[in-house]
């Protein structure tokens, strides 16, 4: 643990990298909780036109984030186009807080705002790319400590704004702190990023269309193992749904309760982040996936039998646990899916999310069909447990690489 965070010290570029994603983190933790609130309520969109846009963003993300990486191959630095993104995300969220009207909502949700929203997975390329001279093992614990930091602004910045702008007539407020965010991301990328980046030049790879890149993303060693690495994080996904409900339906709990659990989550993912990524040292990133997954189905297991709000928050100490694996080891196994270009291998990371929340509410849609909330849980269990064993499979029969091979107990 101490060798990782001496490297983050160690490294301006990595520095700074972490600094951008914890205030990329402030920016998304302080408007996901209230994008609803503020599209129905105060803008008088309709339930369908909020679903339809949300689906349409999480698209634009996607393609903006292939995009993105394509062009952040081509320079080692990355610096100038992440501070064009961050100059993109202060005009989208200072649009929504100072023009609070529908149009201008869905305008800025679908273009600078989403494309804002590709600015995370890119410095995550740009910490593989700082993170070069590292071992392997060291550079997917680095992965690990950059979404600690999205972790860390997710504990410290929903409960405070709420009880900030409780009792306030609007949640717009929130915009504002998103657009000072996105603002605090320019000026460290300005002042700290380095210039020339690090890596050298003449291994760049060579430059690729954009149908290239959909290429390389669709060969099917790279698309199965995504596929698998959905499934897992569509687990996430299903637990966000489904805890609130239960605990405030058949659980009898309350609101603070599921606040609590929430709280209590992220606490554990945060603690635990760097041991995980110790353990990967050992067994292979993949085992060290199905074992998480194995822990977190007792989690939701939990959750779907829970007839009291005890139950769910005592299951929330072993849930967070195995959460800050299936959260964080992804990240740097995705960006070895396609390690000589690590702005487009970046991407994936955005992919992984669209299909993991699209898996999730394919379950939430027909387990509450045929069943309740209890069922939507196990078949969360079902399909994270098949990605898990799925991975295994794949990497057991068709490793990525030697070094994959070699880290193999």
């Amino acid at each position: 643990m101490f060798d990782i965070l001496k490297s983050l010290r160690a490294s301006q570029g990595l520095r700074a990298c972490a600094a951008a994603v914890f205030f990329c983190g402030i920016a998304a933790a302080s408007t996901a909780p209230y994008k609803s609130v503020v599209a129905i309520r105060e803008l008088g969109l309709s339930d369908g036109a909020f679903s339809a846009l949300t689906l349409t963003a999480a698209i634009i993300n996607v393609l903006a984030s292939i995009y993105l990486g394509m062009l952040a191959d081509r320079d080692t630095g990355y610096r100038k186009l992440l501070m064009w993104l961050a100059a993109i995300g202060i005009a989208g969220y200072a649009a929504i807080f100072l023009f609070p009207q529908p149009a201008v909502f869905v305008l800025a949700l679908l273009l600078p705002v989403s494309i804002f929203s590709g600015l995370t997975p890119m410095l995550f390329a740009a910490g593989r790319v700082f993170s070069d001279g590292l071992p392997r093992a060291d550079r997917a614990a680095m992965s690990s400590v950059l979404r600690g930091m999205v972790s860390a602004a997710w504990i410290l910045v929903p409960g405070a704004l709420g009880f900030a702008l409780a009792g306030r007539g609007s949640m717009l407020p929130a915009f504002l702190v998103a657009a000072l965010a996105a603002t605090a991301v320019l000026i460290v990328l300005k002042l700290a990023m380095p210039r020339g980046g690090s890596g050298d030049p003449a291994k760049r790879p060579p430059k690729v269309s954009l149908l290239g890149a959909f290429g390389l993303l669709a060969r099917p060693a790279v698309t199965l193992r995504v596929a698998g690495t959905a499934a897992i994080t569509s687990a996430i996904h299903v637990h966000a749904a489904v805890m609130p409900l239960i605990m405030t339906g058949r659980a009898g709990g309350t609101n603070g309760d599921v606040g609590i659990t929430v709280g209590i989550v992220a606490g554990m993912e945060l603690l635990f982040l760097l041991g995980w990524a110790r353990v990967t040292r050992h067994i292979s990133t993949v085992t060290t996936l199905a074992v998480a997954m194995a822990l977190y189905t007792g989690y939701l297991g939990t959750i779907a039998l829970a007839t009291s709000p005890g139950m769910i928050i005592a299951g929330a100490f072993l849930g967070g646990t195995a959460a800050s694996a299936l959260i964080t080891l992804p990240l740097g196994y995705l960006q070895e899916l396609i390690a000589d270009r690590p702005g487009l291998s970046a991407s994936l990371i955005s992919l992984n999310l669209f299909l993991a929340g699209a898996i999730a509410a394919g379950l939430f849609g027909f387990g509450t069909s045929i069943g309740s909330y209890s069922t939507v849980a196990f078949m969360g269990i079902a399909v994270g447990l098949a990605g898990a064993l799925g991975l295994v499979a794949l990497e057991r029969w068709h490793p990525l690489t030697s070094a994959a091979a070699e880290e193999r107990p």
